[in-house]
């Protein structure tokens, strides 16, 4: 009987231990681990080609998933297109995914502390023209629309001359809460839409924190007029009617 099954191959040594575990039913062997058994039970050879796959296999410390995540993670403070980190220092704000900076370093950036580095500064007052008439930061420009700011920024993007020096666009409204946001959310989309992943027109954008509501009291001087006007003002709910209006 023994030698019907037997390989020439195989030496008759090594028969015997197979032939007695698959004839022990007590051990209520599946077939997977009658598998591993046997392949267990094999020459030297076999087990030293073994060794190298069961390696390979615990080698696999990180998924596809995990590796992805760190990833992002460690992009997490460069700027939009990954070339560099954020120069201004940013501070918590009610958007995770936004960079938020502080009205002091909203002066800093005013007064040129970050000339050497910094080549143009685009403010975006994203409020209405009534509010930014009443009141705004030196130098922004009123872009209360996307399709203002779409025209402004992306059809003929700003380029430095020195390429070593940076562009970067701050956003804000009166407080920052919804519509400063969401119109530094929509430049960044249309920015991505027409450009190859990752480069970008404007890979560095901030929102202001606080708003104009929040400047104005501490920085007046930098203010012109230097006053503010709230959004629910009461001589100008017609305005605000008409303007809601539009930007639905």
């Amino acid at each position: 009987c023994r030698q019907l099954f037997r390989s020439p191959s195989m030496p008759s040594s090594v028969i015997r231990p197979i032939l007695k575990r698959i004839d022990r039913p007590q051990d209520r062997d599946t077939p997977v681990k009658t598998k591993r058994r046997r392949s267990v039970a094999g020459t030297s050879s076999e087990e030293a080609a073994a060794e190298p796959v069961a390696w390979l296999l615990r080698s696999r410390s990180f998924s596809h998933a995990e590796i992805e995540n760190l990833l992002s993670n460690d992009h997490q403070e460069l700027i939009g297109d990954f070339s560099k980190a954020y120069l201004l220092q940013t501070v918590e704000g009610k958007h995770q995914d936004l960079k938020y900076i502080s009205p002091e370093m909203m002066v800093a950036v005013l007064t040129g502390q970050f000339s050497s580095l910094i080549e143009s500064c685009v403010i975006v007052d994203c409020r209405y023209p009534y509010e930014y008439e009443g009141g705004h930061i030196k130098g922004a420009v009123n872009l209360p629309m996307e399709q203002d700011v779409e025209e402004f920024l992306l059809k003929k993007p700003i380029v430095p001359f020195d390429a070593s020096k940076r562009v970067i666009v701050i956003f804000h409204c009166e407080f920052s809460s919804e519509r400063g946001p969401r119109m530094c959310r929509f430049v960044r989309e249309k920015d991505r839409a027409c450009n190859e992943y990752p480069h970008l027109h404007y890979p560095e954008l901030y929102v202001l924190k606080g708003g104009y509501r929040e400047f104005f009291p501490q920085y007046q001087t930098h203010c012109e007029p230097q006053d503010y006007r709230p959004m629910h003002h009461e001589d100008f709910k017609e305005d605000l009617r008409k303007f809601r209006l539009k930007s639905r």
